[in-house]
């Protein structure tokens, strides 16, 4: 199992940090990438760093009950102000990337990987 902190995830990969939530020492166990909520629900894993292109301020419920690291919103998409606030109030890591799922995804596991090896 990999053992990497989110500062370190953002630092690799150089994301936005939209809200820095409980603090980027949190650690990234691994990642889930779903843009379907009940997908993400039924599959993603506690400590999963969640990559997603939705914005909307469901996402944070979602993040918050699987205990997700944080959220990664992907494809230089701006999360709905609804989504900062709650995320903010909830105190849950809220990230961004300009490049697309697939893009951030594949260097993420190529993070992932090393670490755990």
């Amino acid at each position: 199992m990999p053992k990497i902190s989110l500062e370190e995830v953002v630092k690799q990969l150089g994301l936005e940090i939209v809200v820095p939530g409980e603090g980027l020492r949190k650690e990234v166990r691994w990642a889930y990438c779903g843009d379907l909520l009940s997908d993400v629900m039924a599959n993603s894993k506690e400590g999963d760093l969640w990559i997603t292109i939705q914005t909307h301020q469901n996402i944070v419920a979602v993040a918050i009950l699987k205990e997700h690291s944080g959220i990664l919103i992907a494809g230089n998409k701006e999360p709905d102000p609804e989504t900062v606030g709650k995320s903010q109030k909830e105190r849950l890591c809220l990230l961004r990337a300009k490049e697309n799922s697939f893009e951030v995804c594949g260097r993420l596991y190529e993070i992932l990987k090393k670490d755990v090896g």
